[in-house]
C-alpha cells in the first residue's frame, strides 16, 4: 500500500472540488478515500501491487504536483512487518549435551528452577540424516530444548542459540530476510512442523519454527534474557535489524554499563536491552577480551532469590563459575550445569529502584 497525503487546508475551494471529483471518477481503479481530516490532510490509499493500479498512483502524484504546485507533500508509507511472535514461553533456549549427560542435565535444571518436561524421544530436527535424544524443559524461568545427538551434529546446527515460534515460517523467514537477515538453513519439515536457521548481523544464529498443531504452555513467572556478544561495529546493525523483525523497542541503552558483568570489574561496556513479543534479549557490545566463561552463556534465568537458587543448584551438581556479584539492581552469578551448560542466573536486588520502560538512553 503506497500513502499519499496532500494538504487540504491549503487548497482553494475550487482545488478541492477538482480533487474529489477526480477521486470520484477514478475510486473504481484506485479505491476508497479516507478523510484523515477534511481541514488539514486528504489520504489515499492505493494499491500499488497491479500494474494499473501502479499507474494510477502516478496519475495521483502528477495531479497532485500539477494543481498545487511543488510545495504539495507527497509521503509514502511503506507496509508494516507483521509481528510473528507467539510468547516467551515458546522461544526455547537450544542446548547440546552428549547422550550420556541427557538425563543428568534435565534432572539438574528441574532441581534448579524446578518445572515439567516433555515425554523423551529419539527423532531426526536436521534436513539431512541425524539421530538426537530430544526433550523440552519447561521451567517457570524460560523453556529449553535439549539434544543429545547420537550421530554427527550436522553443520550449522548447535551454533542456533534460541528457536521462536513463529505464526508462519515462510513469511517469518522472508522478514527476517528484508530486516537483514541471512538464511543459514532454508525451511526444511521435522516431525512436528517446520524449522529454518537465520544469522543476523553480528553473526547471531537464532532457529525460527512453527508447529503443525500449535502449542499450549503455561505463561513463565519470569521471562527469560537472550544474551548476545556482539562487535561495536556491529551492535548498531544487530540491534536494527533484530528490532525491525520482533516488533521489539530498546528498554535500556548504557554505554558505560559496569564492567564486572562481563568479568572486568575495572572497565565499562556497552550494554543494550530490547524487550519484544519474543520476551528480553541483551546485546553486550564488547571488544572479545573476555575472561571465562563470559560469551559463552546465551541465556540469564531471573530468579527470586539467588542464593537460595545457588543452593538448590550446588546440591544437583550446578558449579559456580563467577560471582554471586551485585551490578544494575540485580544480584548475578555465571553456573555451569552438568553436561556443560553454560547460564548466567539473577534476582533483583530489593532496594533497587529499577527502571522499567521509558525512553531508552540512547538509540544506536
Amino acid at each position: 500500500m503506497t500513502t499519499i497525503a496532500l494538504p487540504v487546508k491549503s487548497m482553494s475551494a475550487r482545488q478541492r472540488r477538482w480533487l474529489i471529483h477526480w477521486y470520484i471518477l477514478s475510486s473504481t481503479a484506485v479505491g476508497p478515500a479516507e478523510l484523515c481530516s477534511p481541514k488539514s490532510v486528504m489520504s489515499f490509499r492505493l494499491d500499488s501491487t497491479p500494474g494499473r493500479y501502479i499507474k494510477k498512483s502516478r496519475v495521483v502524484i502528477a495531479f497532485a504536483l500539477f494543481s498545487f504546485g511543488t510545495s504539495t507533500t507527497v509521503a509514502y508509507a511503506a507496509p508494516a512487518e507483521p509481528n510473528f511472535a507467539v510468547g516467551p514461553q515458546y522461544d526455547t533456549t537450544h542446548v547440546y549435551v552428549r547422550p550420556e549427560d541427557f538425563d543428568g542435565f534435565v534432572s539438574s535444571l528441574l532441581a534448579t528452577f524446578g518445572g515439567t518436561t516433555s515425554k523423551e524421544s529419539v527423532v531426526t530436527v536436521t534436513p539431512t540424516p541425524s539421530r538426537t535424544v530430544s526433550q523440552l524443559v519447561l521451567t517457570p524461568c524460560g523453556t529449553l530444548s535439549v539434544f543429545g545427538f547420537k550421530t554427527p551434529v550436522p553443520y550449522p546446527f548447535g551454533t542456533e542459540r534460541t528457536g521462536y515460534l513463529v505464526t508462519g515460517l515462510d513469511a517469518a523467514v522472508q522478514a527476517a530476510q528484508r530486516a537483514g537477515a541471512d538464511v543459514l538453513v532454508s525451511p526444511f519439515n521435522d516431525p512436528i512442523g517446520r524449522d529454518a536457521i537465520v544469522q543476523w548481523p553480528g553473526g547471531v544464529n537464532m532457529q525460527l519454527y512453527w508447529h503443525t498443531t500449535p502449542p499450549s504452555y503455561a505463561a513463565l513467572r519470569t521471562i527469560p534474557e537472550n544474551r548476545v556478544y556482539v562487535s561495536p561495529e556491529r551492535a548498531g546493525q544487530f540491534t536494527r535489524s533484530f528490532i525491525t523483525f520482533s516488533h521489539g523497542q530498546v528498554v535500556s541503552d548504557d554505554p558505560h554499563a559496569p564492567g564486572v558483568e562481563i568479568g572486568r570489574a575495572a572497565d565499562r561496556y556497552r550494554r543494550i536491552r530490547i524487550t519484544s513479543a519474543f520476551g528480553k534479549l541483551a546485546v553486550l557490545v564488547t571488544d572479545g577480551h573476555l575472561p571465562y566463561p563470559y560469551g559463552r552463556e546465551t541465556a540469564g534465568y531471573e530468579v527470586s532469590n539467588l542464593a537460595d537458587t545457588l543452593g538448590k543448584a550446588k546440591t544437583a551438581g550446578v558449579t559456580v563459575l563467577a560471582g554471586p556479584y551485585a551490578a544494575d539492581g540485580r544480584d548475578a552469578a555465571m553456573v555451569q550445569f552438568p553436561g556443560g551448560y553454560i547460564a548466567e542466573i539473577h534476582s533483583p536486588v530489593a532496594s533497587a529502584r529499577r527502571r522499567v520502560g521509558g525512553p531508552p538512553d540512547r538509540v544506536p
